[in-house]
């Protein structure tokens, strides 16, 4: 199979990842793949307000997820919540909650923005990385990083990493994951069409041989940042 940027079936875009890029958030990072940039700040743990919200038993998770109106190459979009941010929220929050200990937060928020500047597919999963990289550089204790990444069946072949144009062809199936690199447990599995589940199964294994090469960039991406914390120290 020939693939419109003539990729293999395994490789993704070129992938690009900084942390703690925002200086007055707790911890934060971009995360670029393609032409897609993500950028997330987290916010926390900090006490929760109203206090009816609080649960004394374990602290809150919450993501807002959001696309910038000139974002993307057709269509501006509106600004403001959408359907599809809040969905896309939701199941970020899902994909990030297993790998940290809300019980150590007590009566607490973790929030978590997502803004993506510019978008050419594969957003959510853009998101969820460099979520995950933000999360880490705000110090808070993590079981394992979470990766992700939108494989798919495309001409009827499993691939990695959808681009914009492979989206658009038509019986295209999208499918983003989100890895646990240390386990291989899924954390996010959704599924746009239909596909046999051996074709599945094939595209899950390309994903997850997928992010553990973007692990490796989100652990290097740290490494790089306190190493130059410690350079300027």
């Amino acid at each position: 199979m020939t693939r419109p940027d003539k990729r293999k079936i395994d490789e993704t875009r070129k992938i690009e990842a900084k942390a703690g890029i925002i200086p007055r958030a707790d911890g934060s990072a971009m995360f670029k793949i393609g032409n897609t940039i993500a950028y997330a700040a987290v916010y926390g743990p900090r006490n929760l307000y109203p206090k009816f919200l609080q649960n004394p038993q374990k602290g809150i998770l919450r993501c807002s997820y959001n696309m910038m109106p000139f974002s993307g190459s057709g269509d501006r979009v509106r600004p403001g919540s959408s359907r599809r941010s809040r969905e896309i929220s939701m199941v970020t929050e899902k994909a990030l909650m297993p790998v940290l200990n809300l019980e150590e937060y007590p009566n607490a928020v973790i929030d978590i923005f997502i803004e993506l500047p510019q978008t050419d597919a594969g957003t959510r999963c853009a998101g969820i990385c460099a979520a995950s990289i933000a999360l880490a550089d705000a110090g808070l204790v993590m079981k394992s990083m979470v990766s992700s990444i939108a494989v798919g069946l495309v001409n009827d072949e499993p691939v990695a990493d959808l681009s914009k144009e492979e989206e658009d062809i038509e019986g295209t199936v999208d499918i983003p994951i989100a890895v646990l690199p240390r386990t291989g447990e899924l954390t996010l599995l959704q599924l746009d069409g239909e596909i046999k589940k051996e074709d599945l199964q094939k595209a899950i294994e390309i994903g997850k041989k997928a992010c553990l090469k973007i692990n490796d960039i989100q652990k290097k991406t740290l490494k790089d940042k306190y190493k130059q914390v410690n350079k300027d120290v």
